[in-house]
């Protein structure tokens, strides 16, 4: 009888582990060419029901869809083709997270109250600028930082966008900031000098000094680059042509009706860039409020070559972010080139042009800033809501 109790109690404690719940907040660790990164993580639901949740600051980047069965957790992130693949282990999750940037290993234990930061942090908040030659040209980058006593959350500003929310505290003599949101792993040092500098340790191997911009002029340094200046149109007296098919598979071009004397906001991106996702909300936003007044927006799509076949990516995209916008699929991210011959110095992901009611470009915005950018994230949508609103003020000779 004591025998019979003991092989039907196995299986049920067996069954009981297994149904164990991962739901609550985890203090995670991806590791990224040997770089440790702690990251925010949060898990919900439970069994075929799963999901993770990484975090961009107050932007929440969540699974498409999950399975946590047997101590095997499984994560698909669909509008990334990321995935996480998992073991879960004394309370313990160990794996892989697989993205289109490469593999990176995942771990991650139950979240613990962190121990208070180091008292005497000094003031860094605001602007600085980190001299450079960019292969993009530039000259600069911004490195923008918002402090809360010991707690700072900063980017740094490229051509093309931002590095996401860096954040952190104070500790042993310098700020230790880090980010993952599925895309973009990056741990960031900073140290305060005596010369009122930033040293900037990036993932432990690639340094930058950071000036006050004042500081950078006075030096005879030039500044970061003008978005609205860095790309452009070989003839801006031409149209603006494009010609491609929508994810349905039908042709649209330039010249299709629903762009008639409208104004049309040209939008190049691609799904597999962390900056495009930035700026997709911010353009679904904008269209949904002007295209009753004659706003049309165009996503012209360029992918990585595994996409071309099926662009189950950018479909994914689109449903994050409920775009109703047209979006066409370009092409290959190494075509842009040659299918968009007028592109005149195109190298930032997003660029985003701004055409009048003639067909033709008036203004051009290389990249998007994410929250992350605080200000200048404020000041690009500004910008951007501005335009819009200055072309739909300029009537053709049709219609006057």
């Amino acid at each position: 009888m004591r025998v019979s109790v003991v092989a039907f109690a196995a299986p049920l404690w067996i069954s009981l582990a297994w149904a164990q719940s991962l739901a609550g907040e985890w203090d995670a660790t991806v590791t990224a060419r040997g770089v440790d990164v702690p990251c925010r993580f949060v898990i919900s639901g439970d069994g075929s029901d799963v999901q993770g949740t990484f975090f961009n600051g107050d932007e929440l980047y969540g699974s498409t869809s999950g399975r946590f069965e047997r101590g095997s957790l499984t994560l698909d992130f669909a509008y990334t083709t990321s995935r996480l693949d998992a073991t879960v282990k004394d309370g313990r999750i160990q794996g892989i997270y697989h993205s289109t940037l490469g593999d990176y290993g995942f771990r991650a234990v139950p979240h613990a109250p962190p121990p208070p930061a180091s008292a005497g942090a000094p003031s860094i908040d605001g602007a600085w600028e980190i001299a450079l030659k960019s292969g993009k040209g530039e000259d600069a980058w911004q490195f923008l930082v918002r402090q809360n006593g010991a707690e700072v959350k900063a980017s740094i500003l490229r051509i093309d966008g931002d590095t996401g929310t860096l954040a952190g505290v104070w500790s042993n003599g310098k700020f230790v900031l880090s980010h993952f949101s599925g895309a973009r792993p990056a741990l960031l040092e900073v140290t305060p000098q005596p010369d009122g500098s930033l040293r900037l340790v990036m993932n432990v191997k690639t340094e930058y000094t950071a000036l006050r911009p004042e500081v950078a002029r006075a030096r005879g340094l030039p500044p970061p680059t003008d978005p609205t200046l860095h790309t452009g149109v070989k003839d801006p007296s031409q149209p603006f042509r494009f010609a491609f098919k929508d994810l349905d598979g039908n042709l649209v071009t330039n010249a299709d009706p629903r762009f008639k004397n409208k104004v049309v906001v040209v939008n190049i991106l691609g799904s597999w860039c962390p900056n495009c996702h930035d700026e997709a909300p911010f353009l679904e936003e904008m269209y949904k409020r002007y295209r009753a007044e004659g706003v049309e927006v165009v996503a012209l799509d360029f992918e990585t070559e595994d996409q071309l076949g099926d662009p189950a990516r950018m479909r994914a995209f689109q449903r994050r972010y409920g775009i109703e916008y047209t979006i066409l699929v370009g092409g290959a991210n190494t075509e842009i080139n040659e299918k968009l011959p007028q592109l005149r110095n195109f190298n930032a992901w997003p660029t985003t042009f701004f055409l009048g009611r003639d067909g033709r470009v008036a203004h051009v915005h290389a990249g998007f800033p994410s929250s992350a950018s605080g200000k200048k994230y404020n000041e690009a949508k500004q910008e951007f809501t501005q335009t819009v609103q200055q072309l739909l003020a300029v009537r053709t000779s049709s219609e006057q």
